[in-house]
């Protein structure tokens, strides 16, 4: 064998696996949403899962999965660089049976009490009964991804990706395969409970998909439930503002979905289901390129390498800019017949084409700031700084609210929406001002700012030509299913292709680092 690739070729491997793997999950998720749009479309059953859903979700996000991933890792990917890895495995065992224990407890006081606490966040137009007893089904799922995403934790940190990159794919298609199987054993408004089941049964399958993998690392559970283990106690206070932080920019979707109840019954599920386009991009780039680069710049801290993590976050930024400006332009030019491709099928018409359309336009304004707050809040989790994006994540649900309070009367879906742009735009704004000033005011700004007004000159020009292809294909083939992939296709696979020739020929470095890997691949290296 030769020697192991140079770091940043391997980070650029990792990103381009992980991106891929991420991809095919986003895939399988919107066809999911395609189906359960096809069953529910936007009724006041599919607002009343949305609403259930947003409970567990929200609890989750708050207690574990994303949140104590990035108090876990940077600690327990600390004890393997010190090769203290019996004490790293031991402090990973340790959490898991606390996480059961006490989300174990907590899922079953939720059950007790669903039927009390969900209508303080319900509108008058969403069925209570049924909103309570989805989030009975629901609520055991914050349990299971909260233990899914420890193990992840234990995955990333010897950067294993691909797996938990996969596991979403698979936890979508059994989803899938499981409320066409249910759909017909439920009647009326009840039929939603088989989509609601299908969650809790494909969360199990991904806990246990992720479990398997862990033989890949060797590690073993044991068990050992304490809380006077020094590291226990750390990572359960690095634990508090990350779960602050993390839960304040989850709480967003809570809001607009909440929000949404007092504009229609169907604007809480137009609002999820664009999101979930929405989230395509966002999945396949931003996050693969932040979740791969967290325990790189978690051992960079650990070293105090402050000129590796300038350089590693600068490239980072410039990477999700290239990918998202792009996508975020042809979302909104396209977001009408976007959401009538994937969705208009079935139960689900035109009006609510609209509906999710109005959303989608709006939400690609947030796509790019997305992405760099989600890069910017890890890497101040790598530096061990918690509570720094959890006081600005604090003030971006202030303007949020805010803004959203002003507007939703006035413009509806649209004006919930702008409440989450504007609220990501702030958050952007003030995350690199605190990083520019603990990187002693250097974060490679000069060179981001030129590379992006070039990012934005050529998204300029292929936005415009992706939307008259569009237009032209539209208006020969006409709105049949094929008709529809062929139109939406073929002007975002010439948008897409003229967009990578024109960053090529502008010289743009990650443009090269990008054709370098693909050239790369293809030919073996």
């Amino acid at each position: 064998m030769g020697p192991p690739p140079p770091p940043r070729r391997r980070l650029a491997i990792s990103t381009a696996i992980f991106a891929l793997a991420t991809a095919l999950s986003r895939i399988a998720g919107l066809g999911r949403e395609v189906v359960q749009a096809a069953f529910f479309n936007t009724s006041a059953a599919a607002s009343a899962f949305t609403l259930a859903s947003q409970v567990p979700n929200l609890f989750s996000n708050l207690f574990s999965q994303a949140a104590l991933g990035a108090a876990f890792v940077p600690i327990f990917t600390d004890l393997l660089q010190q090769g203290r890895k019996r004490e790293a495995f031991k402090l990973a065992s340790e959490l898991f049976w606390l996480i059961l224990v006490g989300l174990g407890a907590l899922t079953l006081v939720w059950i007790a009490a669903a039927g009390l606490v969900v209508p303080l966040f319900t509108g008058a137009s969403i069925p209570n009964a049924l909103t309570a007893g989805l989030s009975r089904v629901l609520f055991p799922v914050v349990l299971l991804l909260s233990l899914t995403g420890l193990l992840v934790g234990i995955l990333q940190s010897y950067d294993q990706f691909t797996i938990p990159a996969l596991a979403p794919a698979v936890w979508n298609i059994v989803i899938v395969a499981l409320l066409v199987i249910l759909h017909s054993h439920f009647h009326g408004e009840d039929a939603v409970y088989a989509y609601a089941i299908a969650w809790l049964v494909a969360t199990v399958v991904q806990f246990l998909m992720i479990a398997s993998a862990l033989r890949k690392v060797e590690f073993r559970l044991s068990f050992s439930l304490s809380w006077s283990d020094p590291r226990v106690r750390q990572v359960l206070i690095l634990f508090l503002p990350v779960t602050l932080s993390i839960g304040i920019i989850n709480l967003d979707i809570f809001l607009n979905a909440g929000f949404g109840s007092l504009v229609s019954k169907h604007a809480p599920s137009a609002i999820n289901d664009a999101f979930r386009i929405y989230m395509l991009p966002q999945g396949i780039f931003s996050v693969a390129v932040s979740t791969v680069l967290f325990p790189t710049l978690s051992r960079m801290a650990n070293r105090r390498d402050v000129r590796g993590m300038r350089q590693t976050v600068g490239n980072g930024i410039r990477q999700i800019n290239l990918l998202l400006i792009p996508s975020a332009a042809l979302m909104a030019v396209l977001a009408t017949p976007i959401t009538r491709l994937i969705y208009q099928h079935g139960t689900f018409g035109p009006f609510s084409t609209n509906l999710v359309a109005t959303a989608l336009f709006w939400f690609a304004w947030s796509l790019p700031f997305a992405g760099i707050n989600l890069l910017l809040s890890r890497t101040f989790f790598a530096l061990q700084r918690p509570w720094i994006p959890t006081k600005l994540a604090a003030l971006n649900m202030v303007v949020d609210v805010i803004v959203s309070i002003a507007l939703y009367k006035p413009l509806g879906i649209a004006g919930l929406v702008i409440g989450t742009v504007s609220a990501n735009v702030v958050m952007t704004g003030l995350q690199l001002r605190r990083l520019r000033i603990g990187f002693n005011g250097r974060l490679e700004g000069a060179q981001t700012m030129m590379i992006t007004i070039r990012v934005l000159v050529a998204t300029a020009i292929v936005a415009g030509v992706g939307y008259l292809v569009w237009k032209g294909l539209d208006s020969l083939l006409g709105v049949s299913l094929i008709a529809q992939i062929l139109s939406v296709g073929i002007a975002l696979s010439i948008a897409g292709a003229l967009y990578m020739r024109l960053v090529l020929l502008m010289r743009i470095p990650e443009a090269r680092q990008i054709e370098a890997l693909v050239l790369g691949r293809l030919r073996g290296r």
